[in-house]
């Protein structure tokens, strides 16, 4: 499945979403233990795994009766590469304002 790193942004942007994913970070999680964590209500964070599994950005696999979520990597790596040359952008730039301070204290 390939996500869009645009659409990847559009999901990141919800605050309850990142939540979610810092959790994930942490291993795999059932969503009754995401709801005790993030103290949301269980309706809220399973239409935030929906959208996030949606977007390609977690999956989903069962055990028993329960669902366990996890991090699929790839989309976050496509997202890292796409912000790359942002940060070789600002590298450049505060490169040049630390050269700039460091001249005028001279």
């Amino acid at each position: 499945m390939k996500v869009k790193t645009h659409a990847a942004l559009d999901v990141l942007g919800e605050p309850n979403r990142r939540a979610i994913l810092d959790l994930l970070r942490e291993g795999e999680r059932a969503v009754g233990d995401l709801v005790d964590r993030l103290e949301v209500s269980q309706p809220a964070v399973s239409k935030h795994l929906r959208v996030l599994r949606d977007a390609g950005l977690v999956e989903a696999r069962t055990d028993a009766q329960r669902r366990l979520y996890r991090i699929r990597p790839e989309p976050l790596e496509a997202l890292d590469d796409w912000l790359e040359p942002y940060r070789q952008f600002w590298g450049t730039h505060l490169d040049q304002l630390e050269t700039h301070l460091d001249r005028r204290r001279k």
